[in-house]
């Protein structure tokens, strides 16, 4: 009985096995093949060459490009530049009179900015007014020793008067020679003291123009018509030359060796996306920073336009050891169990894939350092199409 029924069951399948056989037959002869065959070793695929999914599939030769194996990025913030700060303040105690300028307005070096009424002005030109009368006074002396000189001299050639007459008189003048010169010297303090904050000799009531150091932008004003200031290490306003900037940038301490001072680096600002601007390394600090391990990079590049203002954030970058490669599109690479890999046409319709080496991305491109060469043909386009039926 137990025979019976295993005769039974071979004879049931092989009557199965018949009707697979057949049905295979008639699907070929009816031209409906299999769409995808996947041979046994493991990483490979064949698609028929009649497959939808073979016709979606782009393969493209492997091209390479020269790219940077070494490559520093770091955020950076837009700054200006210290030398070319100015902060302003009154030169004298006085009373804020008219302010001539606003916030963010351009000015010009030596243009008017505020005035000053001060009472240093009278003060000062009661100085000068007595610098003047102390040298009127010396010019007289020095003319009067000039002429008892000269007596005495032709008294004592004419054995008149005594020779120590004569020394006496020589050193009257030396006197009023050095009176008159010190009285000279007073007056020209006066005048550069006057000069400087602008103001011309002789007139009591006069304003106080207080004028631009430097060309730029007026990035601060802290003043206020009318209000009296008598703080001259206060400033008052903030003017800065933003035709250059600097860009700073916290560079971790395991890649600042790939940066040297008077290198150019790119910079890329959250304000211009799409843009790249250039830069030159104008500092590398010194010590390293305990709390983040980064040492700062300061750069300065250009602002002839006035796009770049100060605290605006972006990146750095700086490329380092440039090699040439192969390069494929981002599309070629895919991820399998951990590792990274792309697929590489055998023949028409059979591909592998190939365990690759990638470096970092570049606009749109991965360069590959091991796995592949130059004039392989890849999957450049539909590989997640392979890695499906895999």
């Amino acid at each position: 009985m137990r025979g019976a029924r295993w005769i039974g069951a071979a004879c049931l399948c092989a009557l199965a096995a018949s009707c697979s056989r057949d049905g295979n037959a008639e699907a070929a002869r009816d031209g409906a093949a299999p769409a995808i065959e996947q041979r046994a070793g493991a990483g490979e695929t064949r698609l028929d060459p009649d497959s939808p999914q073979l016709q979606r599939i782009k393969v493209a030769a492997v091209e390479t490009a020269r790219v940077p194996l070494e490559e520093v990025t770091a955020p950076g913030r837009i700054q200006a530049i210290p030398t070319r700060v100015s902060r302003i303040a009154v030169p004298v105690p006085g009373r804020i009179g008219r302010i001539m300028v606003g916030l963010g307005d351009a000015v010009r070096e030596g243009q008017p900015l505020f005035t000053l009424d001060s009472p240093e002005v009278t003060t000062l030109m009661a100085a000068y007014r007595q610098a003047e009368a102390r040298a009127g006074q010396a010019k007289a002396e020095l003319a009067k020793a000039e002429a008892d000189l000269a007596r005495v001299r032709e008294l004592f050639e004419h054995r008149a008067i005594a020779q120590k007459e004569v020394i006496g008189a020589e050193a009257a003048l030396a006197q009023a020679q050095a009176e008159a010169a010190q009285a000279a010297a007073a007056i020209q303090e006066s005048l550069g003291r006057l000069d400087i904050l602008g103001l011309k000799p002789g007139g009591y009531q006069q304003e106080i123009t207080v004028r631009a150091p430097v060309s730029g932008k007026v990035l601060e004003i802290s003043l206020a018509s009318g209000e009296f200031r008598n703080d001259t290490s206060a400033p008052l306003m903030t003017i800065a030359d933003l035709s250059s900037v600097y860009v700073a940038a916290d560079v971790p301490e395991s890649m600042i060796r790939l940066i040297t001072v008077g290198e150019r680096i790119d910079v890329r600002l959250a304000a211009f996306p799409g843009e790249e601007f250039s830069a030159r390394v104008a500092r590398i600090a010194d010590a390293v920073s305990p709390e983040t391990r980064t040492i700062q990079v300061i750069a300065e590049l250009a602002n002839p336009r006035g796009r770049l203002r100060p605290n605006m954030f972006g990146e750095i970058r700086h490329e380092e050891t440039f090699e040439t490669v192969p390069v494929v599109p981002r599309e070629a690479v895919v991820q399998r169990e951990g590792r990274t890999s792309v697929w590489r046409e055998k023949a028409p319709g059979h591909f592998e894939a190939v365990d690759v080496k990638p470096g970092r991305p570049r606009e749109g491109l991965v360069p590959v350092l091991a796995g592949i060469q130059a004039g392989d043909r890849l999957v450049v386009d539909g590989a997640m199409l392979l890695e499906g039926s895999n």
